[in-house]
Parts: structure tokens; C-alpha cells; sequence
């Protein structure tokens, strides 16, 4: 399998892309418009935040896929269109409709997505207006341009693909993602898409969807606050011909490429969390069940105290350990371990002696590993944070002001 770091949503065969400026964010540097588009119809599925608050858009995109097809995807950024009242429902159809017009489609064959700040309505103007100009800015290289256009408080563009062989020919996914707070897990990325060139049929792909998003985007926490907006799309348009089927060696493969991509995705919106220096991977090994050792590794990626201690480099095993014990799973603290940057702190019940110096230094990476051993039986869970920086609280403090 090949990684295509510079890989996008249109590193699949019949996909085209753009981003634009369409007016909803006022510096008319900075694109808010994207919209992806696949030559043929695809196969669809989706998966949404379990909010019981939820933006106008899933709403649509709920409608829109009850029958599993898709051919495109208009996002904008700025604005959430979240709490809009019936105002926000009719803004969100009108988008599909106008991106419908654009490309010669039908209505239902569009879905929808919008992520930025909630409780005021879409400057549907501007929207509509940018609507045929970013549909005529539709290039096969223009992934990356819709990758920027979905930013918020994101500082970089989240894209990337994988090339896989089979039956002798390529299948590629590729994938792009935004987010950087207001992320928590139970679909935790604000918004996502995966796009693939190969044939596979609608409820297969929902399935492989909701069993790879547990191990990928609803691994991810920078706040544990939950978005009204989380959306995860996923296309597949059969261009390249090489159908996946159920119980297949080809489904296999596929599959753990299409949790690679959604794993490169998800690690990338919690490493670009709000203020972050560094990605922070909690590894929860020996619980008895998976969910317990992801009750576990969540219970330490959502302490301010950990995320905290690892922006200043304090070595502070003692706030890591005690997330794991108010984490809610019947530990037995004689059994847990802690291995941090490599390095062994805690065990048997008290700290081990480490070299301080060293360890500080460690912790001035930009990736810090977190491995926790709970004791109790031989499955994991692997969760993804980030530190907790003076700019987090800057950056939430003026969000609107």
C-alpha cells in the first residue's frame, strides 16, 4: 500500500474539487467555500454527531441519502448554520439546490455540510452567488483548495490518500478533514470526507464506515466538547471497476486502507487542536474489554490537567494516574503501569525513580505517547489529544468578539 502525503479527495479516479472565496468570512484571502464532485453517481453513506442539537445540514443530508447516492458536496466554513430555526433548513436546501443547477444534477443528489460559528444565519447570498463560481473552479488537482476552504480555527489543511493494488489494479482513498475545537468523541471531527474509486455498494460502505470511525475520528478529543455540526462522508464511484464484496480478501484490504486514511485524518484534527504544540497518543493496554480501556485512555485525553502538564513538560504521573482511577472502570492501582515518552513512571502501585532531565527533555516533542497497562486482560484502545496552551483559551475567549 502506498501513502500519498500529498493526496487529497480527488486522488481517486472521476472526482474534481475547488475552494473559493464566496464572501461568508470576511478577509477575501481566506477560502470558505468548497465543494466536491464525483463524474459519476456514487454510493453514500454518512455518519453524524449524536448531539442532540444538530446543525440544518444533517437534517438534509439525512434525506438526501436514504438512498445511498450522492455525486456532490457543497461545504462553507464561517458559519455553522446551527440553532437557524426553519431559516436554516431552507439555507441548506437552497445550497444543494443551487450546486444541483450548477452541475446538472438533481437536488437530492447534492448533500450539504457548513461548520464555523453557531446561531446566525448563513449569509445564503454570498453562498448562492459563489455557488456557480466555485463549480466552475472544479479541477481534478483542486483537493487541496477544498481542504483549505472547510478551515475554521484550523492552521493547516488536514488531506491525504492511499493507493492500494487489486486484482492487479489501483484502488485509491483519499480523504479531508477540518476541525480543531469544539471536538470530542461520538464523532468527533465537525466534518469530514472520504472518497474512493472503487465499486462498493451502499450498506456495505455505511458498515465499514461505523466500524472504522470507532477507531479513528471517535478516538479523538481536544475539549470533550461535542459539535452540533460532525459530519463523516463517504463516497465510493466506482470508477476504477474493482467492486469490494462482503467476505472477500479485497474487502479486507480495502478496508484497513480506508482506516488508515480515516486514522492519518482524525490524528491530524488532534494534532491541529486549539493552541496545540503537540499530538498527544494514549495507548490503554490489558483492559478486559475494548470500551473499558477507551473509557480509560478518554478519561486521561479530557483532563486539563494532563493536557496542561504536557505543555509545560511536568512529568507529573500522579494527574495521569489519577484520571485512570475516576475514569470509572474497577482498576486495581497495585496493577496499573505508566510508561510515558518511553520512559516507565509508575507501577506496583507507587512511582518509579526516573531521570527528571531526561524526561523533560522527552516531553519536548511534538509527539508524546502516554501507555497505560491496566492489568485486568489483553485488549486495547489507542485515543488521540493534544496539549492544552495559554492560545486555546485566547483562541475560545474571542471566538465571536
Amino acid at each position: 500500500m502506498k501513502e500519498l502525503t500529498d493526496g487529497s479527495v480527488t486522488s481517486p479516479a472521476g472526482y474534481k474539487a475547488s475552494g473559493i472565496h464566496a464572501g461568508i468570512k470576511p478577509d477575501a484571502s481566506i477560502k470558505d467555500l468548497a465543494l466536491v464532485f464525483s463524474e459519476s453517481e456514487a454510493s453514500a453513506a454518512a455518519v453524524y454527531t449524536t448531539n442532540r442539537v444538530q446543525a440544518a445540514p444533517i437534517a438534509v443530508d439525512r434525506k438526501h441519502l436514504s438512498n445511498g447516492r450522492a455525486q456532490a458536496v457543497i461545504v462553507n466554513s464561517g458559519n455553522a448554520n446551527a440553532c437557524t430555526g426553519r431559516r436554516g433548513r431552507d439555507d441548506a436546501e437552497s445550497m444543494c439546490a443551487h450546486t444541483a443547477s450548477a452541475l446538472c444534477l438533481e437536488a437530492d443528489q447534492v448533500l450539504v455540510c457548513s461548520t464555523g460559528v453557531i446561531g446566525v444565519p448563513l449569509p445564503i447570498a454570498a453562498i448562492e452567488a459563489g455557488i456557480p463560481k466555485v463549480a466552475a473552479a472544479l479541477s481534478e488537482k483542486g483537493g487541496i483548495d477544498a481542504a483549505e476552504a472547510i478551515m475554521t480555527t484550523d492552521t493547516v489543511p488536514k488531506h491525504f490518500a492511499v493507493e492500494l493494488e487489486l486484482n492487479g489494479m489501483p484502488v485509491r482513498i483519499g480523504g479531508m478533514s477540518k476541525g480543531a475545537g469544539m471536538i470530542a468523541p461520538k464523532m468527533a471531527t465537525m466534518i469530514a470526507l472520504v472518497t474512493t474509486d472503487a465499486v462498493i455498494e451502499s450498506t456495505l460502505l455505511k458498515e465499514l464506515l461505523i466500524d472504522v470511525v470507532g477507531r479513528s475520528f471517535n478516538g479523538i478529543t481536544v475539549d470533550g466538547d461535542m459539535s452540533t455540526n460532525d459530519t463523516l462522508i463517504a463516497m465510493a464511484n466506482g470508477a476504477s471497476g474493482i467492486e469490494i464484496a462482503i467476505n472477500t480478501a479485497e474487502l479486507a484490504a480495502f478496508a484497513e486502507g480506508f482506516e488508515i486514511v480515516c486514522r492519518h485524518l482524525a490524528r491530524a484534527v488532534a494534532r491541529d487542536g486549539e493552541g496545540a504544540t503537540k499530538l498527544v497518543t494514549i495507548t490503554v493496554r490489558q483492559g478486559s474489554k475494548e470500551e473499558e480501556a477507551r473509557q480509560v485512555g478518554l478519561a486521561v485525553a479530557n483532563s486539563n490537567l494532563v493536557k496542561t502538564a504536557v505543555f509545560g513538560r511536568d512529568p507529573n504521573w500522579g494527574r495521569i494516574l489519577c484520571a485512570v482511577g475516576y475514569s470509572g472502570v474497577e482498576i486495581d492501582p497495585d496493577k496499573v503501569r505508566v510508561v510515558l515518552c518511553g520512559m516507565p513512571i509508575y507501577e506496583k502501585g507507587a512511582g518509579v525513580e526516573f531521570d527528571h532531565d531526561t524526561l523533560i527533555e522527552a516531553m519536548g516533542a511534538d509527539d508524546i505517547p502516554i501507555e497505560i497497562e491496566l492489568g485486568r486482560g489483553d485488549c486495547e484502545a489507542e485515543l488521540y489529544t493534544c496539549d492544552f496552551s495559554y492560545d486555546y483559551v485566547r483562541i475560545n475567549a474571542e471566538y465571536t468578539t
